[in-house]
């Protein structure tokens, strides 16, 4: 994995501001500590971090090649799990090549040959732009679910873009600003985004499956991949081996690198299955995985059951390692560590994040790093094949987000001033119409069926992303690639077509994935009930989140205070007691989060120097 930067601009020559694209791409030397590049001609500037994950001699960025008399670069930043036979596929087509197996080589080539229609080809997770030297012409493009990440801004007569927001914002033309759309996004969907936006005004979020073509006649922004909806022709048994054989398939494929690969393990279903996979393949090859699970500081003393978190991961774990044969190793997270990288977590954001269920995930992938580059993980699973509690509960038709909850005791915590200028209610509607208005239906199936594929739809165009960008963020902070193997795009196409009665067999929250891992998993794994990503139940950690906030509320320079509800919240901060009856947000985050969320905005406001216009 790598970070990458450039700047285009027809009107001005470039070759002189060598600076400005290294200051780009020095904010994102975390996602590529090993290696930085850079290509400058006339109208172009690019910039590229390298995280040294496949042919150490060969796979330099910025990398150029030539075909057929017309010269191109590439920066890149992502995998490709069918290179090989993309490479063999282009050899056959007149293609040499230059180093030993890089990816990057075999995409340049891919794009030399098939252009825009590469992407029909390639396999795997990617954020890259191609420069046409002929046609004075790039090319930008973004995996079809949006694994790796890519921002992009119009400002003056340029375009400018890369893998994160802080590489954006160190450009001179680029200004923090945010307007009201952008208010609604961070207390509102937040800390989810609509698809596109990027918070920041002037700036964009390219979306998943979606590319970019850039030349002196302007700019086209295409979907190049969307989910398609067919019959699903196949019967139970076959679906479950075929199901089995494709997951098997694809992590396998996910295991090969050039450096040390791992497991994150939870003792859950999805991660146990990607383990499983993952332990087969090494075993082939005489080799043991190594595997990581996260867990808190006296967690043992203080867990306490609940309707979205019904038991402790740390006896699955075990469970799972012994049963897989694995190398495990425990990671313990203290509450002090966790409430100072809050700040470490919304930096490498850019934004207000998921507060300590993100820090958490920093400090894991921190420590995961010192020992290892490459990880696989479980992510993906529950929105492809209905895991969270909302699929099995209210199946009526709702008319808002499912993970988006308490969306009016959210509003009244606001300055009431606010809520009257931006129209909580109405945003969050119009965004949930939208969304729904994407769903690529199917005729002839029934209300529930009907039902079901709007469901998966929001939850995977619009919950997914979230978990993927903070897995992205957190992950590459440390400069550690994690790959999601449940996140494969053909995969995720197989899995949509399959009707609820055999997503939801058994009568079991992703039944078909339990069946499918019959004899894999022993079955006690197999029936463990869906348990969430593992947060503190310390309360000392809730209590130095609540003295942290009560001073940010004495502070009169705070810029947090002109946008709440300050006496309400004070009140709240006062009282110690719950001001959420269920979690806000997905299944995690309730009060604690809430004051932590708020801990980041007005962070975010000083450290960015946010402009709100």
């Amino acid at each position: 994995m790598c970070g990458i930067a450039g700047w285009i601009d027809f009107k001005q020559e470039l070759r002189g501001q060598a600076d400005i694209i290294e200051a780009m791409a020095e904010t994102i030397k975390h996602r590529g500590p090993d290696e930085k590049g850079r290509y400058l001609a006339p109208h172009i500037a690019l910039g590229h971090r390298r995280l040294i994950v496949v042919d150490p001699e060969g796979g330099g960025q910025p990398m150029q090649g030539c075909y057929k008399g017309k010269n191109h670069v590439i920066v890149y930043n992502g995998e490709l799990y069918n290179a090989d036979k993309i490479r063999r596929e282009l050899e056959n087509c007149g293609h040499c090549f230059h180093t030993r197996n890089s990816d990057t080589e075999v995409l340049l080539h891919a794009y030399m040959e098939w252009g825009p229609d590469c992407l029909g080809h390639i396999n795997g997770i990617f954020a890259f732009a191609v420069w046409n030297e002929v046609e004075q012409e790039i090319f930008i493009a973004r995996d079809p679910l949006g694994v790796k990440p890519l921002f992009y801004a119009r400002a003056r007569d340029s375009l400018l873009f890369a893998s994160e927001l802080k590489a954006l914002l160190a450009h001179p033309y680029i200004r923090a600003q945010v307007d009201s759309e952008g208010l609604m996004e961070i207390f509102i969907m937040g800390p989810s985004r609509t698809p596109g936006m990027a918070v920041f005004k002037g700036i964009q979020e390219l979306k998943p499956g979606h590319c970019i073509i850039y030349n002196r006649q302007g700019l086209r922004v295409k979907q190049y991949w969307r989910l398609v909806s067919k019959p699903h022709g196949e019967d139970l048994e076959t679906t479950v081996v075929h199901l089995r054989e494709m997951l098997k398939d694809i992590v396998v494929r996910q295991t090969v690198a050039d450096v040390s690969v791992c497991t994150l393990l939870s003792g859950g279903l999805d991660s146990s299955a990607i383990t499983a996979f993952a332990a087969g393949a090494f075993q082939a090859r005489g080799e043991k995985i190594q595997t990581f699970s996260v867990d808190y500081v006296d967690n043992d003393r203080f867990f306490v059951p609940n309707a979205f978190e019904t038991n402790a991961d740390y006896p699955w774990v075990r469970r799972a390692s012994e049963f897989l044969n694995t190398n495990h190793q425990s990671i313990m997270i203290n509450n002090q560590e966790l409430s100072y990288h809050l700040k470490t977590s919304m930096q490498a954001h850019d934004l207000p994040g998921m507060t300590d269920i993100d820090a958490s995930l920093y400090l894991f992938c921190r420590e995961i790093r010192r020992q290892f580059v490459v990880g696989l993980s479980g992510e993906c699973a529950d929105e492809i094949f209905g895991g969270y509690p909302w699929f099995q509960q209210d199946m009526e038709m709702v008319d808002s987000f499912p993970w988006i909850r308490m969306v009016q005791p959210k509003m009244a915590l606001l300055a009431p001033a606010l809520v009257e200028q931006l129209d909580p209610e109405k945003y969050i509607r119009q965004r949930y119409l939208e969304a729904v208005a994407e769903v690529p239906e199917l005729d002839g199936e029934d209300d529930c069926e009907k039902h079901m594929r709007q469901l998966f739809y929001l939850n995977i165009t619009r919950f997914m992303p979230t978990l993927l960008e903070r897995k992205d963020r957190m992950s590459m902070a440390c400069g550690l690639e994690v790959r999601v193997p449940f996140g494969d795009r053909d995969l995720v196409q197989y899995v949509w077509n399959l009707p609820w009665k055999i997503k939801n067999c058994d009568g079991l929250s992703k039944g078909i994935l339990r069946r499918a891992l019959k004899g894999i998993l022993p079955d006690d794994l197999l029936l463990r009930p869906k348990n969430p990503y593992p947060r503190t139940h310390n309360p000392a950690y809730a209590e130095t989140i609540r003295i942290k906030l009560s001073k940010v509320l004495k502070d009169p320079s705070s810029p947090l205070l002109s946008l709440i509800n300050v006496p309400l919240l004070r009140s709240y901060l006062d009282s110690n007691t719950n001001y959420f009856s269920r979690p806000w947000f997905g299944q995690l985050m309730g009060d604690t989060q809430y004051m932590a969320y708020l801990l980041q905005v007005n962070w975010w406001l000083e450290q960015y120097q946010i402009d709100i216009v």
